[in-house]
């Protein structure tokens, strides 16, 4: 029995109403349709969070000068931390909040469609939802993987820019540098490798979920300043 068994009852009630939406539309369209409603519904939480990122951003660069002056003295600056954060109403890991509540709802969504059903037998231009890029043939089955993944890629650029401007808008106010913070925009890509391994309708919630992360982002932190071009050259 799989681990992700405990999630079938979840698992259920998503399946029956991506079908119901499939009574009145395409069933690649229900899908992407009921990722959007779910995105919806977490929407507080991202505000939430795009507000935590906001205090925490502005806070930078007292953090940093705490980083300064408790330099080896981890309890103290554990302590001024806390209170910092207590004076100014703020939680270091608020943005962390979407992302946790997002897992339950990505493993029930890889459970549906990776677990044989129904809904795996329709097809979206006439390749099967529950079809892997490996055993696809012919070029109309190929152009729509590689539409999917060429989607995924736009999303994944976009984040890797977006996270290179915030590495280098953190490092220009001095806070300590994050092990292997070089690397993290690179995992932008990650959701291109992992499509790869999924059928064709984890696929398009992945390319939902993921484009209304990064226009959501966008929307949420419309309002806050770019780094100067002087402080990105110095980074």
């Amino acid at each position: 029995m799989s681990v992700l068994s405990v999630l079938d009852p979840a698992v259920g009630l998503a399946h029956d109403v991506v079908s119901a939406l499939a009574q009145v539309l395409p069933t690649a369209a229900a899908i992407v349709l009921f990722t959007v409603c779910v995105r919806l519904a977490l929407h507080p939480l991202a505000r939430a969070a795009a507000r935590g990122e906001k205090a925490r951003t502005r806070l930078a660069p007292q953090v940093a000068e705490l980083n300064r002056k408790h330099k080896g003295k981890p309890e103290k600056l554990r302590e001024a931390l806390a209170e910092l954060y207590r004076e100014e109403k703020a939680s270091p890991f608020a943005g962390c909040l979407p992302m946790l509540v997002q897992i339950p709802f990505f493993s029930v969504m890889y459970r549906l469609f990776t677990t044989p059903n129904d809904l795996l037998g329709h097809t979206l231009s006439g390749v099967p939802l529950g079809l892997h890029v490996g055993s696809a043939h012919g070029a109309a089955q190929l152009l729509v993987f590689g539409a999917l993944y060429a989607a995924l890629a736009a999303v994944g650029w976009a984040n890797f820019r977006r996270a290179r401007r915030l590495g280098a808008a953190a490092a220009a106010t001095g806070a300590a540098p994050v092990p292997g913070a070089a690397l993290m925009p690179y995992l932008s890509f990650g959701t291109v490798l992992f499509a790869a391994l999924v059928p064709l309708a984890a696929g398009l919630y992945l390319v939902t979920t993921t484009a209304w992360s990064t226009a959501e982002r966008a929307w949420l932190h419309r309002e806050s300043p770019a780094p100067a071009a002087g402080a990105l050259g110095a980074a």
